[in-house]
């Protein structure tokens, strides 16, 4: 994966061999938190869902590379980094590396827990940019128009259409009758049913993104 400042992104992954990565509601909470420790010191999250066997972050990043000696805060938000991330004095661990770690801890948890081995996620994280305009890959998902691929001049359009893809994929898993019913998506803290505090409403709204319920 690579990242830049200010650029926002489409990260994803899902189960190896697309085996279940939730099997319970703690194990959802439990990711969430991971998510808050290891995404938040470097990006805004925008929007969030997790699935049974996957899990979609669209965040904006603000730093690509945090030091591990201090207690460096991101500017934009109140989460400091935390101590998981200080493997040494005087080193620097990358959002690339805090990904790694997050999904190398959260294996650790669920295998533990389940009596499981091996490896929970696939190999390699994706991460597809959404507003660069000279793409730093080909950026493309699938949705219910098709497959949607990064066109110059088009980013407000790609930035919501990914934002809608995010929140709608419960409905489309026949998880949820409605966007907001499914608990583990960024939706009910749009809709105003909870009060999350894991995404940016604020720089959602300045990047033009609207909600589906307005």
């Amino acid at each position: 994966m690579y990242f830049e400042p200010n650029h926002c992104y489409h990260i994803y992954n899902q189960g190896n061999n697309r085996q279940k990565i939730f099997f319970n509601r703690d194990n959802y909470l439990y990711f969430l938190n991971k998510i808050r420790q290891h995404i938040l010191p470097y990006a805004d999250i925008l929007a969030w869902c997790l699935m049974p066997n996957h899990f979609h972050l669209m965040v904006r990043v603000n730093f690509v590379e945090l030091e591990t000696n201090n207690e460096q805060r991101n500017p934009d938000t109140t989460h400091p980094m935390t101590s998981s991330h200080r493997m040494s004095s005087n080193k620097s661990v990358s959002i690339n590396q805090s990904i790694a770690i997050m999904l190398r801890s959260y294996t650790r948890a669920i295998n533990k827990s389940r009596n499981m081995t091996g490896s929970l996620f696939r190999a390699k994280t994706k991460a597809e940019c959404l507003t660069k305009q000279n793409g730093i890959t080909p950026s493309f998902f699938n949705s219910n128009q098709g497959t949607l691929i990064f066109t110059p001049g088009q980013l407000p359009d790609y930035l919501q259409t990914c934002f809608n893809y995010i929140h709608k994929n419960p409905v489309r898993a026949n998880l949820a009758k409605e966007i907001a019913d499914w608990e583990f998506s960024s939706a009910p803290d749009y809709y105003g049913i909870r009060q999350g505090s894991l995404i940016n409403k604020t720089l959602a709204s300045e990047l033009n993104i609207r909600f589906l319920g307005e």
